[in-house]
């Protein structure tokens, strides 16, 4: 597994309160609508370009992989957490979990049909982030999709902003900018949604989804 500087704490933090963490969030698509939505659109458009596999890369408990494979999707999750990989197979026998880095995934080139990584960049380091978006452009298939979801920063100035999260140090960034390094990569944006912060929401940080296609 190649290490990113910022990999050892954080998987040493996920490992620490992985049962926690499967727990309070395992039915957390429950309340966000409009991420169902741009998941079943992302399962269409990986199914319309061939069916090829997804890799839900930073999948934590297993519950999203689980819910791409209940859209029709042959998913399967990646993370560098043992502690959260053992919960995902246990709570998910018939789906394939592996443990490994996002920057360093042992596929073959060209593999995969789709990328999800849902909030797996965010304690990423911003200069490690070009490394993780190659890998994600080399493993994916001419035609394939990518599915990217993090925090926003407050404006295009910023292109991108740290802040406290509950388990290590968090990033979020500008649309523009991630678009733009996407299309460096020959991933070009094929639609972004910026979702609001609810009155509710602990972190009044807006929410950035941004899909983009490979050449």
């Amino acid at each position: 597994m190649t290490e990113l500087a910022s990999l050892p704490a954080t998987r040493t933090a996920y490992d620490a309160i992985a049962p926690v963490y499967a727990e309070r969030f395992s039915d957390s698509l429950r309340d966000v609508p409009l991420e169902r939505a741009l998941l079943s659109a992302f399962a269409e458009l990986v199914q319309a370009g061939g069916d090829g596999e997804v890799g839900d890369l930073g999948c934590g408990p297993g519950y999203v992989t689980a819910h791409l494979r209940g859209l029709g999707l042959r998913a399967f999750g990646v993370d560098a957490s043992p502690a959260m990989i053992g919960l995902a197979r246990e709570a998910h026998p018939g789906v394939r979990f592996e443990v490994g880095s996002t920057a360093a995934l042992g596929l073959a080139d060209g593999a995969l049909g789709g990328v999800l990584s849902r909030w797996s960049l965010i304690h990423t380091l911003p200069a490690e982030v070009p490394a993780v978006l190659d890998e994600f452009a080399r493993v994916l298939a001419p035609g394939g999709h990518l599915l990217l979801s993090l925090a926003a920063t407050d404006g295009p100035e910023h292109e991108t902003q740290s802040y406290d999260h509950a388990v290590t140090t968090a990033y979020r960034w500008s649309p523009d900018r991630l678009a733009a390094l996407l299309a460096e990569r020959g991933l070009r944006e094929s639609a972004r949604t910026v979702i609001e912060p609810r009155p509710t929401d602990k972190r009044q940080f807006r929410t950035l989804h941004l899909l983009a296609r490979k050449a």
